[in-house]
C-alpha cells in the first residue's frame, strides 16, 4: 500500500506531542537551538532520549560535529519561544537568557524541564537524522504545565482533555 505524504503527516498530528528546543555548541563556541517536537525517552537505565532532525535542517552539521546536545522542554506559556526558534534566523539567540552546565550546551533556565546529554548514537531515519543521546543531567519541573502541539498547531492540556472526554 503506497502512502500519501498528507494522508501520513494528518494521521501524525493525531498524537499530541510536547514541544521543545534541542541546543548545542557550534565548533566556533556559538549557541544552536532550534524547536522540535521529535523528542522522547528511549531507556531508563541507562538514561536515554532521542531527537530527530531533518537532513535539510540548516544546523544538522553542527549537530553531526558535536558530542553533546540538550533539551529544553517547553511550558505552556512559551509559544513565542517555540515560534522563535522554528524560523532560521541568526539572530534568535539576541537577548535569550541562558545558562550553561557541564558540556557548555545552552540550558533554557525558564524551561519545564531540560537534559543535558551526551551523544551516544546517530542513526539514519529516511529524511531525517535520529540522535540517541544519554542523559549526563537534568532540571525539572513536574508542577509546570506543557506547551502541546496537536492537530498541526498549540493547544492546551485543557483543550485536549476536552476533546478527549
Amino acid at each position: 500500500m503506497q502512502l500519501d505524504p498528507l494522508d501520513f503527516r494528518k494521521g501524525l498530528g493525531c498524537f499530541a506531542t510536547g514541544v521543545t528546543i534541542v541546543t548545542t555548541l557550534s565548533p566556533a563556541g556559538e549557541p544552536v537551538g532550534l524547536t522540535v517536537n521529535s523528542f522522547n525517552s528511549v531507556s531508563l537505565d541507562p538514561p536515554l532520549v532521542l531527537f530527530s532532525l531533518g537532513r535539510h535542517a540548516y544546523s544538522l552539521p553542527v549537530f553531526l560535529s558535536t558530542h553533546h546536545f540538550a533539551v529544553n522542554v517547553l511550558r505552556d506559556d512559551q509559544m513565542a519561544l517555540s515560534n522563535r526558534f522554528a524560523r532560521a534566523n541568526p539572530d534568535k539567540w539576541n537577548g535569550i537568557a541562558y545558562e550553561t552546565w557541564d558540556s557548555g550546551c545552552p540550558i533554557l533556565p525558564d524551561a519545564l524541564a531540560n537534559f543535558e546529554c551526551h551523544v551516544r548514537y546517530t542513526h539514519n531515519g529516511g529524511d531525517h537524522v535520529i540522535f540517541v543521546g544519554e542523559v549526563m543531567r537534568m532540571a525539572c519541573d513536574p508542577a509546570g504545565e506543557p506547551l502541546l502541539f496537536y492537530g498541526g498547531r498549540y493547544c492546551a492540556r485543557e483543550e485536549l482533555e476536552a476533546e478527549c472526554s
